[in-house]
């Protein structure tokens, strides 16, 4: 058998996930969540979950907040987004990150919920990713806090800190998705989310984290962490 540089998945020793989530919920309590996960069991609105998702892509939460409650409380419908328009939308995104991209994103979406699906949000991971714009995060948050169904969102702070402590070894998002969908426990899907996007931005920095308060620093080996605090 030919040699291989691609790293394992699952190194040999590291911080195990469910330890690192029991650790950190109960700090979560004092920390801000994602704005997505404010939405959790609004399954009467799916739509209201997937244009905030698409929203808050590559953008702070303290600018995907506002806007996302500005243009929902306009137009919470495909149908009542068209209405709305593009000059509308983008005015209310300026704010956002690539603003007019995800403007034009959003109506798309819209025409196609309202043309194809009678404007109800699809439930499947198969039928989001075939969505302009939507890829397996977006897709996996609005499966989970839409709908309640097992996924598993990875953005950048999953992807940074599942790697840092050595529960896995990927080198991007979706290796990490399907790595963590083999090992990680099915009950810890849905909050590994929430819970290590607030640890990444509360302590577990991408440069120069908090480690002299980490609950979990005893054991983390702080793969590629040249600097602490």
């Amino acid at each position: 058998m030919k040699a291989t540089n691609k790293p394992a998945l699952f190194p040999q020793s590291g911080v195990e996930m469910p330890e690192l989530l029991e650790r950190i919920r109960p700090l979560a309590q004092k920390w801000v969540l994602p704005v997505v996960e404010a939405l959790r069991g609004r399954a009467d609105n799916p739509f209201a979950i997937l244009i905030t998702s698409l929203i808050s892509l590559r953008t702070k939460e303290e600018q995907t907040a506002p806007a996302a409650s500005q243009l929902l409380a306009l137009a919470n419908t495909p149908q009542e987004m068209l209405a709305l328009g593009e000059d509308i939308i983008a005015k209310i995104l300026h704010p956002v990150g690539f603003y007019r991209n995800k403007t034009k994103t959003i109506l798309e979406v819209s025409r196609r919920l309202l043309s194809e699906y009678d404007s109800r949000v699809p439930d499947t991971l198969e039928e989001l990713l075939t969505f302009k714009g939507v890829g397996r995060k977006t897709a996996n948050l609005v499966m989970s806090v839409a709908y309640n169904k097992p996924a598993i969102c990875v953005d950048i702070h999953v992807h940074r800190i599942t790697n840092r402590v050595g529960y896995v070894k990927t080198t991007s998002p979706e290796e990490t998705e399907f790595a963590l969908r083999k090992k990680l426990p099915p009950q810890h899907w849905q909050e590994i989310n929430p819970l290590l996007v607030a640890f990444g931005r509360e302590m577990c920095h991408p440069t120069s984290p908090y480690c002299s308060i980490c609950p979990i620093t005893h054991k983390c080996p702080r793969h590629g962490v040249k600097r602490t605090r």
